[in-house]
């Protein structure tokens, strides 16, 4: 890669690292179901009438805006605001990669290899060890949240992966459009119109600056410039930048909201990167159709799915 597409590269993981504690800031603004659904209010409109018609079936953009927009980050933002900290946020739902690479097994016939294989334990191990890093520094619920909130995910990135839009950000400003009235009537019916409407009242320039940033920079930037370094090189040489999301999420929340990273935090750290690496960049062996043999493409991994972290 150019060193001018390397730094952008890592500026959209920085960027999608920092949105875990701008998130966390928003959740004191306001309740999660309400936050998530004005977060794809803002980053649909007014893009969806710039960005054209979709270049894929609805099927597959309703199916990713229900995986993705109102199960994934309702799940996500539920758990942050039931005391998931940001940094470990950033760092467990990496734990999707496991959750791609299995369904991947399953409803497309991607084979994991031996690489693989050991890359999800070593994942998973790393879970182990943040669920017991969370058991001791809080409840449970918020990393139980977080992990369903992963899975969905891995759900949104086989979907993704059977759709394959021709043009990312086309494709993710139409997924914005879905998730926006679900998500606004499971905040009236869940957290209360009383509730939304005071925290829609109490609206200031700090609330404003956290939509601003998790529609607009995360998502649209996010998502436009992760799509245009997809469109001229290999997933391969993209996707491993995504794992400088939980180093940026986590650096951040200490430096900004003064969370402490317990050496037992660091241990998962290690384990569920290196096992995401394994899990996300290796090859896949697909099923055969020659009569030759099983095939392994490396460009079939369920990295190229995953390469695209929805902040």
């Amino acid at each position: 890669m150019r060193p001018v597409h390397t730094a952008l590269a890592v500026l959209v993981a920085a960027v999608w690292g920092f949105n875990f504690v701008v998130i966390e800031i928003g959740l004191g603004h306001f309740p999660p179901l309400l936050l998530s659904a004005l977060r794809f209010l803002v980053a649909a409109l007014p893009a969806v009438f710039f960005v054209g018609r979709p270049t894929v079936a609805w099927k597959w953009i309703l199916g990713v805006g229900a995986a993705l927009g109102i199960a994934k980050f309702g799940l996500l933002f539920t758990g942050m605001a039931a005391g998931m900290p940001a940094g470990l946020s950033s760092l467990v739902l990496q734990i999707q990669a496991v959750f791609t690479a299995l369904l991947a097994a399953v409803v497309l016939r991607e084979r994991p290899g031996r690489v693989r294989l050991l890359g999800m334990g070593v994942a998973l191990a790393g879970i182990g060890v943040a669920a017991v890093d969370r058991g001791v520094s809080g409840p449970a619920a918020g990393f139980t949240l977080v992990v369903a909130a992963a899975a969905c995910w891995g759900v949104s990135n086989v979907l993704t992966r059977k759709a394959a839009p021709p043009d990312a950000l086309n494709f993710m400003v139409w997924v914005c459009t879905v998730p926006v009235v679900p998500l606004f009537a499971l905040s009236l019916l869940l957290e209360g119109p009383d509730r939304d409407l005071a925290a829609l009242r109490a609206l200031d320039w700090s609330g404003v600056a956290v939509i601003g940033y998790v529609a607009w920079v995360s998502t649209v930037f996010g998502f436009g410039a992760w799509g245009y370094l997809l469109r001229r090189y290999p997933a391969s040489s993209v996707a491993p930048f995504s794992l400088l999301v939980p180093v940026f999420g986590m650096s951040s929340a200490a430096l900004v909201l003064g969370e402490g990273v317990s050496g037992t935090r660091w241990i998962a750290a290690v384990l569920l990167v290196g096992g995401v690496g394994l899990t996300s960049l290796a090859p896949t062996r697909v099923p055969d159709r020659t009569g030759v043999g099983p095939g392994v493409s490396a460009g079939s991994s369920p990295g190229a799915a995953a390469a695209s972290p929805a902040r």
